[in-house]
């Protein structure tokens, strides 16, 4: 896979120039997407600047978030060939920094639960996850070092578990959402995918303007990790399994002190109404496509649709209060932890592309707003990933955790 911390410092060594590295990339797209299918469109004449921390570093974007350069048309027919008269703000953060935004990734439509043509990077006849399909293909497949996804339920932190990548969900709200098709207000959150932990945590300081995020080097320290299976969200299959329990004593041969951990009963019954959230606010969110292009929407988004028409006021408000409570009990939890240690996925990516996966073990931490990191760990076959949660506003030490055990696993 591309590096973008390698990248970059072979620029910084003048051993590779940024015009040159966006060259790598579009020699990789070349060789690998006729087989992936994880862009739908890609810039012919991309400009290059010679300066700025992210100079030469090409960018992915999932084609819900808009791009001057590009079209963005929401995985949907309704939007074919829509073209933006301006950049999502996230996306002039890039260029701000120097980064070149080549490329835009395949999204289920308006960022849903279908699945895209996209294939899995290390087997095609696997799905990559969803709903940011593209773009953590497009980074396992070493088209790309860096990645924009989005994340309601499990779209970033799923996917990059399927493809063998790093990827963080920051805290909800770190990064700005302004010139982002919405589906849920309450749950959106902006991700990011890199070749690994150190590429997206110095990605994430950057656009987030906060240096502290960034890992350095020295002693990770010994921190003490809450192990988590979240039961009530139903079993993970043995190669889950195996690879948190790896994930575990990689962990502790670091130093961190593992202890097995039960949520409180508040958080599953939060995790129980993320979809009263996300549908009730999809529903306004899509109302306008819904009331004029219902027969456009795929069967899956109509069906989502057309239940969530029923839901109350009432059943959203009481949704809102479980996950209010969760969130105050989360935050006492964390008071004897620095970490949770928890699945990203309930296995391997599924065979065939006819779904994108289950994301119950994403839900409630997207709910609870709280940065999410997935470890890739290392094994046979196809990847499995864990993940990594800290508090609400401590990304950077749920990615010093991951960091950790991304070392360690790579010595064990």
């Amino acid at each position: 896979m591309l590096s973008l911390v390698d990248i970059r410092s072979r620029i910084e060594a003048g051993t590779l120039t940024p015009a040159g590295a966006i060259q790598l990339c579009r020699e990789a797209i070349a060789a690998r997407d006729p087989t992936v299918r994880a862009l739908v469109s890609v810039l012919a004449e991309p400009v290059v600047s010679e300066a700025g921390p992210l100079a030469g570093i090409a960018v992915g974007v999932k084609d819900i978030i808009d791009t001057a350069d590009l079209p963005t048309q929401m995985g949907s027919s309704i939007y074919a060939g829509w073209q933006p008269k301006g950049d999502a703000a996230v996306v002039m953060r890039l260029k701000a920094l120097g980064a070149v935004a080549l490329a835009k990734t395949t999204t289920s439509p308006f960022a849903s639960i279908d699945p895209t043509g996209t294939t899995n990077p290390h087997d095609a006849g696997h799905t990559p996850g969803g709903s940011s399909a593209g773009s953590a293909a497009a980074v396992g497949a070493g088209m790309l070092p860096l990645a924009l996804g989005t994340q309601t339920g499990g779209s970033v932190i799923r996917p990059a578990s399927f493809c063998g990548v790093a990827a963080i969900k920051p805290s909800f709200r770190l990064l700005p959402t302004v010139g982002v098709k919405t589906f849920s207000w309450a749950l959106d959150t902006l991700g990011l995918f890199g070749a690994g932990v150190r590429d997206v945590a110095h990605a994430l300081a950057l656009l987030a303007d906060r240096p502290a995020i960034d890992l350095r080097d020295g002693e990770p320290g010994s921190p003490r990790i809450g192990l988590v299976l979240q039961d009530f969200a139903g079993a993970a299959d043995r190669l889950a399994m195996e690879a948190l329990d790896r994930a575990r004593r990689a962990a502790e041969s670091a130093g961190a002190t593992v202890i097995d951990l039960a949520l409180p009963d508040q958080l599953a019954q939060a995790w129980a109404r993320h979809a009263i959230i996300q549908d009730f606010e999809g529903r306004q969110a899509l109302a306008w496509e819904y009331a004029n292009h219902r027969e456009a929407l795929t069967e899956r988004v109509g069906r989502q649709l057309d239940a969530a028409q029923n839901l109350s006021a009432a059943q959203y408000d009481d949704a809102r209060r479980h996950a209010h409570h969760a969130r105050r009990a989360l935050k006492d939890l964390f008071s004897d932890y620095d970490a949770l240690l928890t699945y990203s996925a309930p296995g391997p990516a599924p065979q065939g592309l006819g779904s994108t996966g289950d994301p119950r073990f994403n839900r409630l931490w997207t709910l609870m707003g709280v940065p999410c990191v997935n470890v890739p760990v290392p094994g046979a076959g196809l990847p499995v990933g864990v993940q990594v949660i800290a508090r609400f506003g401590d990304d950077g030490r749920a990615l010093a955790a991951a960091r950790l055990i991304e070392v360690a696993l790579s010595r064990v």
